[in-house]
């Protein structure tokens, strides 16, 4: 059993330490094996500790539950992934109260360079799931990752045309991957495990209650370069995954439809408030990620990247070559410039076509 991985189980199950504060905890001790080694004392000195967390922190008793987890996910052959590992997925370290920890099971890559969240009602109409079915056909030709929840009406739909047109899904869960919620979904669930797969943040045995579905909406909302959100009632649950996506400053997309139909009114509503852009097909989906765009600079950008670049510029390239995105303060880091160095040479290849900035302050070639 890895010392490691039971430490960083452990540190996501500490009681009252959620995400952000487990993550300042390893910040400041210098790795997730020195939380456990650290002193009372010094842990109280942390930000945001205190004596009543830093006492949480010492308490043993995480650890059997961790070696416990450790049996389950070896036996069933799931993955582990911690926040700081290089296969947790890239969009999600972008966002502050990411999980710290990470089960998955299935094959797929989640750094793809093009992933959807795809929501909605669960009491879809046939007028949802047809939009839904029609915008996965179309999106089939561009590779893209589908992002769900299994849930009941558009979710599962997407999750079942994705399928059908060959691209990988994963559905994200809000319990333990020791079940299937709900049961009826099954079926298409093991069909996941060979084209995307299962995903949450909660250990086994976490029932699927309904505080639990908030917390895997932000992993559906992070994940994902956009969130769709196909049909929706006036308070529908989609709507907290556009809200988490919209404070990620990711995109927001969603259908509209007729007046006075309830599965309608949230779609409408976000549209009316500002808080999505309006969409009718995948095309106009293409078009607001720019990724048609993408596709014709990207041949130009990589015939011509030498030629008119100044040599310091050439340096950042290099390693936006090497990385699918990065963060400006990982680039300076490893290009040894400075800060403000950086952001203009940055600015200037944005502005020539060879960079694209993404929320948070990352950066990728075009």
């Amino acid at each position: 059993m890895s010392e490691s991985l039971k430490n960083k189980i452990a540190l996501s199950l500490i009681p009252n330490i959620g995400d952000i504060l487990a993550k300042r905890l390893v910040a400041y001790c210098g790795g997730v094996d020195a939380v456990f080694k650290e002193k009372k004392s010094v842990l109280e000195k942390i930000p945001g500790i205190g004596t009543f967390y830093a006492s949480a922190v010492i308490n043993q008793k995480v650890f059997n539950r961790a070696e416990e987890e450790i049996d389950f996910i070896e036996k069933n052959k799931i993955q582990a992934l911690f926040y700081l590992d290089t296969n947790y997925p890239k969009r999600l370290t972008h966002c502050e109260d990411s999980p710290v920890m990470l089960y998955f099971k299935g094959e797929t890559d989640f750094n793809k360079s093009k992933v959807l969240s795809i929501v909605g009602t669960r009491e879809n109409t046939e007028y949802g799931e047809r939009i839904c079915n029609k915008l996965i056909e179309e999106l089939a030709e561009h590779d893209v990752l589908i992002v769900s929840g299994l849930a009941y009406g558009i979710d599962i739909c997407a999750h079942k045309a994705a399928l059908k047109n060959n691209l990988h899904t994963v559905g994200v869960f809000a319990h333990g991957l020791d079940k299937i919620y709900p049961a009826l979904h099954k079926s298409t669930a093991e069909k996941m495990l060979n084209c995307g797969g299962l995903l949450t943040d909660f250990t086994s045995q976490t029932k699927p209650n309904p505080e639990n579905f908030p917390r895997r909406n932000r992993i559906v909302a992070g994940i994902s370069d956009a969130t769709i959100v196909v049909e929706s009632k006036k308070d529908g649950g989609s709507l907290i995954t556009a809200d988490i996506a919209n404070s990620y400053s990711r995109d927001v997309f969603a259908y509209p439809g007729r007046v006075g139909d309830a599965t309608s009114e949230g779609c409408n509503n976000l549209i009316k408030q500002n808080k999505a852009a309006l969409i009718q097909s995948a095309a106009d989906v293409i078009y607001l990620l720019g990724w048609e765009e993408q596709k014709s600079k990207k041949k130009n950008v990589q015939k011509q990247l030498f030629v008119e670049l100044k040599p310091e510029e050439e340096i950042v390239v290099n390693v936006l070559k090497q990385k699918d995105a990065i963060n400006i303060d990982d680039l300076c880091f490893s290009t040894k410039m400075p800060m403000s160095k950086v952001s203009s040479l940055l600015l200037n290849l944005e502005f020539s076509g060879v960079v694209k900035s993404l929320p948070g302050k990352v950066y990728k070639l075009n």
